[in-house]
């Protein structure tokens, strides 16, 4: 059984136990709000060890300070195993929050446990009185095709900071 429930700031160091790896066959590609489907040839090995990007140093450092924010972490756990983590961040703009991180261990996917967090983010971003919800997605055909299932749409606006962060990214919003 997998529980979900929220994480405590130290409980974050806990991301090195997720196995982010992943073959992609299909990937996106976005121009304004059109969204273009490739056939790819994309293996990602997961985060590696190190301050790099895709290393698990950055990752902590970015969930710490989505955190610092005042954002929420939602850990879902096998026993004492962090298998899937999501935050939350708060008011990328007034009205706006952003889904700053959603992942899921290798071996654990398509079992919901991405709904369970996904829904626990949802549930926070309307007590916080959020009317959207902003994502800056891998562009992998699994990542995209969870939040267009979910009723994200991409956005002809992206947040400049996180465009600049994330040039490939697939940017979306999700009206709450």
């Amino acid at each position: 059984m997998i529980e979900i429930r929220r994480l405590k700031t130290d409980e974050v160091e806990k991301i090195r136990e997720i196995d982010r790896a992943e073959t992609i066959r299909i990937g996106y590609r976005q121009t304004g709000t059109e969204l273009i489907q490739m056939d790819v040839d994309w293996d990602d090995g997961g985060w590696v060890e190190g301050d790099g990007e895709h290393s698990f140093g950055r990752m902590i450092r970015g969930a710490r300070g989505l955190m610092d924010l005042e954002g929420a972490a939602f850990g879902a756990f096998d026993r004492d195993r962090l298998v899937g983590i999501a935050i939350y961040r708060p008011r990328l703009t007034e009205t706006v929050g952003q889904l700053g991180l959603l992942h899921v261990s290798n071996g654990y996917r398509r079992q919901g446990i991405a709904s369970r967090l996904f829904e626990a983010v949802i549930a926070v971003a309307r007590e916080d009185g959020a009317t959207r919800l902003y994502i800056s997605a891998t562009p992998s055909g699994s990542a995209v095709g969870f939040y267009l299932h979910r009723g994200f749409v991409p956005t002809d606006e992206p947040d400049p900071q996180l465009l600049a962060e994330e040039p490939d990214d697939i940017h979306m919003v999700l009206t709450l």
